[in-house]
C-alpha cells in the first residue's frame, strides 16, 4: 500500500465512522473541496510580500498545513469516490505537461504551451 493509498484509507475510515458518506454527492464534495482551497487562497489574500515572508513561523506553517490537509483530504475522498489512482493519474498527467511543455521552450518561459 502507498501513502496515498493510507492516507485515503485514513480519510474513508474517519468518515465510515462518523455515517457521512451519505451526504457526499460529487457537487457538494467538489463545492467543498474549492472552498478549502479559498481558505487556503484567503491566507495570502492581500498580504505583501514580507507579510507572506513573515506567515514562515511555525504558526504560519501550521494554518496552512492545516488548510492543505483539509484540502487533501477531500481530494483523497473525491478520487477514491471515482476509483480514480491518484498516483496513476499524476503521473499520466505529468507525461502529457511534459509533452506540453517541453524543456527547450519552456525552460524560464512562463508562457501557455498554446503560445509557442
Amino acid at each position: 500500500m502507498n501513502e496515498i493509498q493510507q492516507l485515503t484509507q485514513i480519510i474513508n475510515q474517519f468518515r465510515e465512522e462518523r455515517d457521512w458518506k451519505q451526504f457526499h454527492k460529487p457537487k457538494d464534495m467538489v463545492i467543498s473541496l474549492m472552498l478549502e482551497a479559498s481558505e487556503v487562497a484567503e491566507l495570502f489574500q492581500w498580504k505583501t510580500e514580507e507579510e507572506m515572508e513573515a506567515m514562515r513561523t511555525p504558526q504560519g506553517n501550521e494554518d496552512l498545513a492545516d488548510e492543505l490537509s483539509d484540502v487533501l483530504a477531500y481530494l483523497l475522498q473525491i478520487a477514491h469516490d471515482h476509483n480514480i489512482d491518484l498516483k496513476e493519474a499524476f503521473l499520466r498527467k505529468m507525461e502529457k505537461s511534459a509533452k506540453k511543455y517541453p524543456i527547450e521552450k519552456a525552460r524560464g518561459n512562463k508562457k501557455k504551451y498554446t503560445e509557442y
